[in-house]
């Protein structure tokens, strides 16, 4: 312990030159991302006891301590988990929405064009040309079906990646705090409060960049460490030991991808962050996107169809599909775990007007079949006796009897789209006529018809229908939009309130070291004096 004059002014001299230590280090660290302002505590030392009076000892420097806000830090990992969900949602969904709403990419120029060629042949029912302009204009429509179809496929693809880097993303975040967290409470030897501040402001940044791709809670322990936590209590991190995201795909179609944690699907837990935007963009705008332009290909491929088969080619030969859906009009996936059993499905030419964007799954228990309409997750009445039975427009057949549980996905439109083919390329098979006779239009009328007619579900036509996706698109962009401007402002509201509290500011920093040097130098004129002090005294004494 200090005593007397030298040993107290000496106490300055430290613990200035410890402050003006720490102002050098802020101003270093100015432009430093993530750095939180220091400062230097004093505090007095412990007065001496002497003839019934306590006498100061100077000044001891208590702690170096960082510009923190629990609060202002919680706001700003969730304004940038809500930032990086608005940002990836606007960027893909935009994506869909020019993808749909352009004429020359979209589907609504394709089906005028295709019925405008129909109508020719109505008029015209002998002319070759117009006939194979007809089955021209049909090639191009399922042409473009399938092109549209890809464009989302590869927008699917594209999601998927950005799911996996958000994930490595995560992964490599969760490592390096895992490993702070280890550094962090070995130095403070289980607890205590004093705490090493770089090593603090590098987990901080690392939080942040973590919420930037999922929501996290934090929870800190008493030396230091933290557990994060994501989706509905998860442990992330847990002191020293960490958790690892993967992707995995789905039972029924490899380009869906599900997260796991531990082994467990996750996916639907998450709130907010950039992997939370791709699985709501993914479920809320390009899964409904897929099914409902399936719909529209299911929809006019089927009723076409049916109305040819009803009339006479220039052969003489009654007409046949138009289109075709390959390798299979529904496709069926049975899912893992399965024990036996196999079902098909075919669409239900009678009730197509009740055909839905959506996937079933069937599920086989106890001798009894249920299905389950995944779009609105509703179940659907069997009739009794369970199958073969016809449900939203699509027929669904027992092949063979599970042995035991089983669950089956019926997929009606969600590959529709993809797979309807026109298969008609020799003109006289048109089937224009309703009877042998030459000139005859009537089956050519019918089919132009259905260009007008409300043949999908809510009675809607093929064109509003299509366009019914594209205004629901077209609203979700625009809300998104809204969203992204909203969470960029909040964001930065956020930045700059963290700014404003722990930031270096270089004007304040320079006042605070002419303050401290100016201690510093009287510290040091009461060392120089002490010794003349001293000097005099030992001068006395000779």
């Amino acid at each position: 312990m200090a005593t007397g004059i030298i040993g107290t002014a000496l106490t300055g001299l430290m613990a200035f030159q410890r402050s003006m230590q720490t102002i050098s280090n802020n101003v270093a660290n100015v432009n430093t991302d993530g750095y939180s302002r220091q400062s230097t505590n004093l505090g007095s030392a412990t007065a001496t006891f002497d003839n019934g009076n306590y006498i100061g000892n100077g000044v001891d420097v208590t702690n170096v301590t960082r510009s923190y806000d629990k609060f202002i830090s919680n706001n700003l990992r969730t304004s940038a988990s809500a930032l990086g969900d608005a940002d990836r949602f606007q960027a893909m969904t935009k994506q869909v929405d020019n993808l749909m709403a352009n004429p020359e990419t979209g589907m609504s120029n394709s089906m005028k064009s295709f019925f405008n060629a129909v109508n020719t042949v109505a008029s015209d029912p002998t002319s070759l040309p117009a006939r194979q302009v007809m089955t021209s204009e049909a090639k191009t429509l399922t042409t473009q079906f399938n092109s549209v179809s890809r464009q989302l496929e590869s927008l699917r693809s594209q999601n998927n990646g950005y799911m996996q880097a958000n994930i490595d993303d995560i992964n490599t975040y969760t490592k390096n705090i895992a490993d702070l967290n280890t550094k962090i409470s070995a130095v403070t030897h289980g607890g205590g409060s004093k705490f090493p501040n770089e090593l603090l402001d590098q987990r901080d940044q690392l939080l942040v960049k973590l919420s930037e791709n999922v929501d996290v809670s934090v929870f800190t322990h008493a030396d230091g460490a933290i557990d994060v936590f994501i989706g509905q209590g998860q442990a992330l991190i847990s002191g020293d030991s960490r958790s690892k995201l993967s992707l995995s795909n789905s039972t029924t179609d490899s380009t869906q991808k599900d997260i796991l944690m531990n082994g467990q699907n996750v996916s639907g837990q998450f709130s907010s962050g950039s992997l939370a935007g791709t699985v709501r963009f993914r479920d809320q705008v390009l899964d409904p996107a897929q099914q409902q332009l399936g719909l529209v290909a299911a929809g006019l491929g089927i009723s076409f169809n049916e109305v040819h088969k009803q009339g006479m080619d220039l052969n003489g030969t009654v007409g046949k599909d138009m289109f075709v859906f390959e390798p299979t009009e529904i496709p069926v996936y049975t899912k893992n775990g399965n024990q036996g059993g196999e079902i098909n499905a075919t669409f239900d030419r009678t009730t197509l007007n009740q055909l839905r964007a959506s996937d079933y799954q069937l599920d086989y228990k106890a001798g009894a079949y249920s299905l389950t309409r995944l779009a609105d997750n509703t179940k659907v009445i069997l009739p009794t006796g369970g199958l073969p039975t016809t449900v939203d427009g699509i027929q669904i057949n027992e092949v063979k009897a599970p042995t035991g549980t089983a669950s089956f996905i019926i997929r009606p439109t969600y590959q529709a789209a993809r797979n309807i083919n026109a298969v008609i390329v020799n003109p006289k098979e048109i089937a224009a006529a309703a009877t042998a006779e030459s000139g005859d239009n009537t089956n050519a009328l019918a089919l132009a018809n259905l260009e007008t007619k409300n043949t999908l579900i809510d009675n809607r036509t093929f064109n509003s229908s299509y366009q019914q996706m594209v205004a629901q698109v077209g609203s979700s962009t625009n809300a998104a939009n809204v969203s992204l401007s909203a969470q960029k402002a909040l964001n930065n509201q956020a930045t700059e309130a963290r700014a404003n509290f722990a930031g270096v500011n270089l004007d304040e920093e320079a006042a605070n070291l002419i303050k401290f040097q100016n201690a510093y130098q009287a510290s040091s004129q009461v060392v120089a004096i002490s010794r003349s002090l001293f000097d005099s005294l030992l001068g006395a004494i000779r």
